[in-house]
């Protein structure tokens, strides 16, 4: 089994909601993360799926240190990451890079294409000294399919496509051995997303990289990732291999989300099971006991509002998953 380069442990993230104007005082919190666990091995991808709002980003954001949590761990090759500082925390950073979702805003439209990529080394100067970096900077270029005669060129000159791989450019300049990818092709065309799909599964191969790949496409994650997370209302509710999760399902949430997955062959789609979910997402700020999903379950009993399920692995199929009542169930996606 590969060597986990990264792991999470039980991570928290409550925002807090406050009242008053001169005096604030608490009256609640957001818990927009809530208790997630997983390891990422080294080499490779694990995709996070979920609805919107359910804290796939605030992860990411955890995850790069973008947001201080209210409780859990993060550790890096066997270093735990909150609370360094100084070179510790420069070395962890430059090792773990983001790919952004917009490539329209993560790009300073005032600055070129080689200054955009070429930052980091003014932070990492130790990576790239200042005579070898326009020669490295073209290199990226290169590697990410672009002309390196692009180097002066300003973002808006670019079309979304072209941004991204500027940004997955921006992503490796420093060698990292772990990229945060939140949503990379969301804001994309099709027939780019497969061309940026392609191009990061390109880099992982020649360089190695881990990936943890962000996305509400469930189609886009199943393409690139070696096992995958579903996340529902700051929860984990299964994880597991490509093949367990889109082939062999046990948690409902999982299914239901499969079951909308649009269908190209026609036989198909008249003979699949469609699950139509009913009710609203709850609030983060107030969510049910017990089972998160129990208010939209169909197979919800007294058990699932007293006692939250944990994520183990569950019989007849040994992925974790967390419902009391899981099996399995297959669905056409």
């Amino acid at each position: 089994m590969a060597e986990p380069i990264l792991q999470v442990d039980n991570l928290v993230k409550h925002f807090p909601i406050k009242q008053g104007i001169l005096f604030q005082t608490q009256v609640g919190a957001v818990k927009a993360v809530d208790g997630v666990s997983f390891e990422l091995n080294k080499g490779e991808t694990l995709g996070i799926v979920g609805e919107s709002g359910c804290g796939k980003s605030t992860l990411a954001k955890l995850i790069m240190q973008l947001e201080h949590p209210t409780d859990g761990t993060v550790t890096f090759k066997g270093e735990k990451i909150f609370g360094l500082k100084g070179e510790r925390l420069r070395k962890v950073r430059r090792n773990i890079q983001m790919v952004m979702q917009d490539p329209y805003t993560s790009l300073n439209p005032r600055m070129t294409v080689g200054d955009i990529i070429g930052e980091p080394y003014e932070i990492h100067p130790e990576v790239a000294p200042k005579g070898d970096r326009e020669r490295r900077v073209k290199e990226l270029l290169e590697l990410v399919g672009l002309s390196p005669e692009h180097i002066n060129r300003y973002p808006h000159q670019f079309s979304g496509g072209q941004r991204q791989r500027i940004g997955i450019a921006r992503a490796l300049a420093l060698r990292p051995e772990v990229i945060v990818c939140d949503e990379p092709v969301s804001a994309l065309d099709v027939s780019i997303q497969a061309q940026v799909i392609n191009l990061l599964g390109k880099l992982q191969r020649e360089m190695g990289l881990s990936y943890i790949f962000i996305a509400h496409d469930l189609s886009v994650v199943r393409h690139i990732s070696d096992r995958v997370g579903v996340m529902y209302l700051g929860k984990m509710v299964e994880i597991g291999t490509e093949d367990e999760i889109y082939e062999r399902p046990t948690h409902p949430y999982t299914q239901a989300l499969l079951s909308a997955v649009p269908v190209a062959d026609p036989a198909a789609r008249r003979n699949r099971d469609i699950i139509r979910l009913e009710g609203d997402v709850p609030s983060p700020a107030n969510p049910p006991s017990g089972c998160r999903f129990r208010t939209r379950c169909w197979k919800a009993q007294d058990i699932c509002a007293s006692e939250e399920p944990l994520l183990i692995g569950r019989a007849p199929d040994p992925h974790p998953s967390a419902c009391h009542f899981a099996e399995l169930k297959h669905v056409v996606a």
